[in-house]
C-alpha cells in the first residue's frame, strides 16, 4: 500500500477547483480498500472516496485525511433476459454503458454520457431521460468500514429514492462500494420518454435501435454542454447543480399561483408531474440566472441553467457563493428550496 502525502484533488475532479488531500490512496482491489480502512481508523483520519470526480465540490482547504480513489475493475455479463452485468466500481460509466448497448441490452441506454464511475452511480441513484440505476441494479457489493467485512447488499436494502439511497443518507461513509451487479433485458426497445428525447426522434416512423438512442443522448448532452469536452469551458462543472424538487401538492399549487400572478406558465413534462417534480432549470432562469451568466470567474453554462461553471481560476468559495446567491433568489422568488447534487468535500 502506497499513501502519498498532499496531493492536489483539482485535477481529478470536473470542477477543476479544490486543495489537496492531506494523503491519498488508489485502490486496485478490495484488498486495498480494507488496508486504507484500516490505516484511516487507526490515525483517527477522516476517509473519503473518491469515484471519477464528476459530482464534488472539494473545498480549497482540502480533505484533512485520507482520499481514497477507488479503481476496481473488470466487467463480467452471463444469462439471458435478464443479462446480469457485474462491473468494478471503478470502471468509466459511460463506457460501461456503450459495453451494454453493444450487446443489444436495454436498461442503461438513456444514461449514456454520464461522467463519472460505476460505483457512483448507485449512491446518487443515477438518472437521466427518463431512467435511473434503481431500475436495473440487482445488489451492489461493499466494504464495511465499520466492520471491515465485504457484504452483498441488494436493491431493497439500498432504499433507492430521486438521487439518494443509504449510501448518500442514513449510512453515508459506512459502506465503500466495490463492484456494481445490474439485470438488464436483452433485445428490448429502448425507453423513449422524457421530451427532448422524443422531440429527437419526433421524424422517425420507426422506433430507434437502443445505439441509436445512445447516440440521440449523446448528442442531447453534447447540445447542453453535458459532456466533458477539453477546453470547452462550458462542461468545467459538476453536471446538474441542482436537483428538481419534488412538491406537496400544496406546495406545487403555490407554485402555479406564484408563476400565474408573473404571467408565467411552469413547463408540462408528464414525467415530472407524476412526482410534483418541477424542472430547477426554469426555476433557476425565471429568478434572474440565465444561461451564460458570469460572475468573475464562475457561471452558468451557455448551454444549461443548471450547470455552475468555472470559467477558469475559479476557486471553491467562489463557486459557493454563486450556488448561495441561486438558493437564496429561488427561495425568495418562488418559495422553494434547491437542493444541490454536488457532494461537498472538506467544508
Amino acid at each position: 500500500m502506497h499513501i502519498q502525502e498532499d496531493v492536489p484533488l483539482a485535477p481529478l475532479t470536473s470542477l477543476k477547483v479544490g486543495g489537496p488531500a492531506r494523503y491519498f490512496l488508489g485502490a486496485n482491489t478490495v484488498g486495498d480498500v480494507r488496508e486504507a480502512v484500516e490505516y484511516a481508523n487507526n490515525r483517527n483520519l477522516p476517509l473519503f472516496v473518491l469515484g471519477g470526480g464528476s459530482n464534488v465540490l472539494v473545498s480549497d482547504t482540502g480533505w484533512p485525511g485520507l482520499v481514497l480513489k477507488i479503481a476496481i475493475m473488470g466487467i463480467n455479463h452471463e444469462g439471458h433476459n435478464p443479462v446480469r452485468f457485474e462491473a468494478g466500481a471503478g470502471e468509466d460509466w459511460d463506457q460501461f454503458v456503450a459495453l451494454t448497448v453493444k450487446h443489444n441490452c436495454a436498461g442503461l441506454e438513456c444514461l449514456s454520457g454520464i461522467p463519472g464511475s460505476v460505483g457512483g452511480t448507485p449512491v446518487q441513484n443515477v438518472g437521466a431521460y427518463g431512467q435511473e440505476v434503481s431500475q436495473t441494479i440487482d445488489s451492489v457489493q461493499v466494504l464495511d468500514a465499520k466492520t471491515g467485512k465485504e457484504a452483498e447488499l441488494f436493491n431493497d436494502a439500498c432504499q433507492f429514492k430521486y438521487r439518494a439511497s443509504i449510501f448518500n443518507t442514513t449510512q453515508r461513509g459506512r459502506y465503500i462500494i466495490t463492484r456494481v451487479n445490474y439485470l438488464l433485458t436483452h433485445g428490448r426497445e429502448p425507453t423513449i420518454a422524457y421530451a427532448d428525447l422524443k422531440n429527437y426522434f419526433a421524424s422517425r416512423n420507426t422506433a430507434p435501435t437502443l445505439a441509436e438512442t445512445r447516440q440521440g443522448v449523446l448528442q442531447i448532452r453534447a447540445s447542453k454542454a453535458m459532456l466533458i469536452a477539453p477546453g470547452d469551458e462550458d462542461s468545467r462543472s459538476a453536471g446538474s447543480f441542482f436537483k428538481n424538487p419534488l412538491l406537496s401538492q400544496e406546495q406545487y399549487e403555490q407554485l402555479h399561483q406564484r408563476a400565474a400572478a408573473r404571467g408565467l406558465q411552469i413547463p408540462s413534462y408528464p414525467a415530472l408531474e407524476v412526482q410534483h417534480k418541477v424542472s430547477a432549470a426554469w426555476l433557476v432562469q425565471h429568478s434572474g440566472f440565465s444561461k451564460g451568466y458570469s460572475n468573475g470567474a464562475v457561471g452558468i453554462s451557455r448551454k444549461h441553467a443548471l450547470a455552475i461553471v468555472n470559467r477558469g481560476g475559479a476557486k471553491a468559495a467562489d463557486i459557493v457563493a454563486l450556488k448561495d446567491q441561486i438558493q437564496k433568489r429561488v427561495q425568495e422568488t418562488w418559495g422553494i428550496r434547491l437542493d444541490p447534487e454536488p457532494v461537498m468535500v472538506g467544508f
